[in-house]
């Protein structure tokens, strides 16, 4: 089947998925994770194929951790499509209703967007995400991941689609572009008559490409440079660890730590352990000439180029500021509008912080890590949008609804 007739199937079953019942949409999901948990050697025996041939032709450590799916990650998309069968249906929910003088009432309710495609690199575990938040907000979701997670992405689709059938939701409201070949893509773009958002996630090469070529809305964030400011004010024993977390736990994700920010009055306090501690974690440090005097043999200077820098690895740009001004400017000038954090414990600072840093994601004494759909309570996420248009920030169930507006009469005709 070619692209174009995939987009129209999706179409033409799009118009039918507001008549799904919130309990067919709930079983189906409910069911998808039973199948996962049945068939885990299924998935790991696909994704080993995919990870093999990643290796064979070089793709990166960080990638290769983006590709891989073991008992770990399969229980977590297993936890997604329960917790989203446990949200709240948005899909035909009055958000304001009013009367007008005429008697006649004017409401606002929620609807699909219709049909969702989503362009993905890498991680397989987005198939499950963004399938069980269309199917459960009635969107029909058209899925291309990349050529490097075929044998994946294709046994967890048709997991998907083999609960969809069971439980009576229209599995051609899940459709997948079953190929490797890039011209797909393009042909996706082309398709406005039938595809009504994309959504791409992956790296800054993608995003651009999507959003110069899509005829039809693109939901977006071309990349995560993520900033930890520490004040003046910092509690030290917080702002050693969530730094830490920030940078380590996960580097090869668009919510870790890229640059460092540090106010020269605490610096000398902070920087020596600091310091110590990422090189434990063989954490590659770059700095600007004050960042330099505290290691110099360790830490290699900053250019330009590096706090513009998503370097989705262990490496970390640090730059010492004097003010809380400067900091905000440079993240506002540098960074990429994802998710930004400060340390401190003084209020005022805190709330300027938050209030002046144009991110879709401003944290006070938290790691950058937390910015998850998951985890932020909405079951899943179909991205992280840095756009200020529709969405902004995890992109969860409501997100993948419009108002529509809804008018009751009793006759009345305008004079």
């Amino acid at each position: 089947m070619n692209v174009k007739e995939i987009a129209k199937r999706a179409k033409e079953v799009s118009y039918k998925l507001t008549d799904i019942s919130t309990e067919i949409k709930n079983r189906t999901l409910k069911k998808a994770a039973e199948l996962l948990r049945e068939k885990k050697e299924l998935i790991e025996k696909e994704n080993q194929k995919d990870l093999i041939a990643g290796e064979e032709k070089g793709l990166s450590k960080a990638m290769l951790d983006r590709l891989l799916l073991n008992e770990k990650r399969i229980n977590g998309m297993i936890q997604v499509l329960n917790d989203v069968a446990s949200l709240n249906d948005p899909v035909g929910e009055i958000i304001k209703m009013w009367k007008r003088p005429n008697g006649i009432k004017i409401g606002k309710m929620r609807v699909p967007l219709g049909v969702v495609g989503i362009i993905y690199e890498s991680r397989p575990n987005v198939t499950v995400e963004a399938a069980s938040l269309c199917i459960k907000s009635s969107n029909a979701v058209i899925l291309k991941g990349g050529s490097e997670a075929i044998n994946s992405n294709r046994i967890l689709v048709n997991i998907l689609k083999e609960a969809a059938t069971s439980e009576g939701f229209p599995e051609e409201a899940i459709q997948f572009i079953d190929t490797t070949e890039r011209l797909a893509v393009k042909e996706m773009l082309q398709l406005d008559e039938y595809i009504d958002v994309i959504i791409p996630r992956g790296g800054e090469g993608l995003i651009r490409f999507v959003a110069e070529n899509a005829r039809m809305p693109v939901i977006k964030h071309y990349k995560g440079v993520c900033h930890v400011f520490v004040d003046e004010f910092a509690d030290l024993e917080k702002a050693w660890n969530i730094c830490f977390n920030a940078k380590v736990q996960r580097p090869g994700v668009c919510n870790a730590m890229e640059t460092l920010l540090v106010h020269s009055n605490i610096s000398d306090a902070f920087m020596p352990t600091m310091i110590e501690m990422f090189k434990k974690a063989k954490v590659e440090l770059r700095g600007c000439e004050r960042a330099l005097q505290y290691d110099p043999k360790y830490i290699k200077p900053a250019t330009e180029d590096d706090w513009y820098a998503e370097y989705l690895d262990l490496i970390l740009a640090v730059k010492i500021v004097d003010s809380l001004d400067e900091a905000i400017d440079h993240i506002n000038t540098y960074g990429s509008h994802h998710s930004d954090a400060i340390v401190t414990e003084n209020y005022t600072n805190g709330m300027k912080f938050l209030n002046r840093v144009d991110s879709a994601a401003v944290y006070i004494n938290a790691s950058t890590r937390f910015t998850d759909g998951n985890v932020f309570g909405l079951g899943a996420e179909m991205g992280i949008s840095t756009d200020k248009i529709h969405v902004r920030g995890p992109m969860g169930l409501e997100d993948l609804t419009i108002p529509k507006y809804i008018i009751f009469g009793d006759g009345q005709i305008r004079e």
